[in-house]
């Protein structure tokens, strides 16, 4: 399974943007991010039907997962952004099924840079 995103890029506070990731993965998807100097963090995951989601506390309704097995992609819509949103935002997912949807993800891709002005 390999995974590509994508949809990072420079934004003011208070704006949009939208996130993708590529992965033909059955399992849950996860977004986490990584802010410089710091460790990765959960940001949200999806079940595989969609039907599940979770999210950190601190983006709580600002970040929306959502899934699209059709084409193979898992989104995270970022509304009302702030520069502590500012991270390398990477996707992932697992190799097995869990009702937990916070850890167990084992496979990486690349990270896409967020970055939040003020």
């Amino acid at each position: 399974v390999q995974l590509q995103a994508s949809g990072g890029g420079l934004v003011q506070a208070g704006g949009s943007l939208r996130l993708s990731c590529t992965s033909s993965s059955r399992y849950a998807m996860g977004w986490f991010r990584q802010a410089p100097g710091k460790e990765r963090n959960f940001v949200a995951a999806i079940s595989h039907s969609g039907a599940s989601t979770e999210y950190a506390d601190s983006v709580k309704g600002r970040f929306t997962i959502s899934r699209d097995n059709a084409k193979n992609t898992v989104y995270l819509q970022m509304s009302s952004l702030k520069p502590e949103d500012t991270a390398v935002y990477y996707c992932a997912t697992r190799t097995y099924y869990s009702g937990n949807l916070w850890d167990g993800y084992s496979v990486w891709g690349q990270g896409t840079q967020v970055t939040v002005s003020s």
